[in-house]
């Protein structure tokens, strides 16, 4: 017996946002101070089986959990990702793009960003 999907039915108390056809909350399991997520309501794995409908109503929560995190953590920058399909690294197979706050000193050389998923590709500039 599988799980049921987290997003799905989410705890209203987790709720920050929503829209018709999305919903915002905190992650469960953040990276840094103020990592959110924005969710399409309708449970499909990919952002690419989104309508245009559901893509700009997720960015539109997205935009407003930017607002909320800048006023309340005040970070220097974000790194905004999505893991489409299980080779990727989705763990939870209902799409959702995550907003993850950054903050000057986080990391010794931000650098690369999510170029660093693969470690030995990531630092192009030093490459000879």
């Amino acid at each position: 017996m599988s799980k049921p999907c987290p997003f799905c039915k989410p705890a209203p108390d987790g709720l920050v946002f929503s829209n018709d056809l999305a919903l915002a909350c905190d992650d469960n399991y953040p990276v840094s101070p103020g990592h959110a997520l924005a969710i399409p309501k309708r449970h499909v794995g990919s952002w690419f089986e989104l309508t245009g409908e559901e893509r700009n109503a997720v960015l539109e929560l997205l935009d407003r959990l930017r607002e909320r995190v800048v006023e309340i953590h005040k970070p220097a920058a974000f790194n905004i990702g999505i893991n489409d399909g299980a080779a990727a690294g989705q763990t939870v197979p209902h799409v959702h793009v995550h907003l993850i706050p950054r903050y000057e000193g986080d990391q010794r050389d931000a650098r690369g960003g999510v170029r660093w998923i693969f470690p030995e590709k990531a630092a192009y500039w030093d490459r000879k």
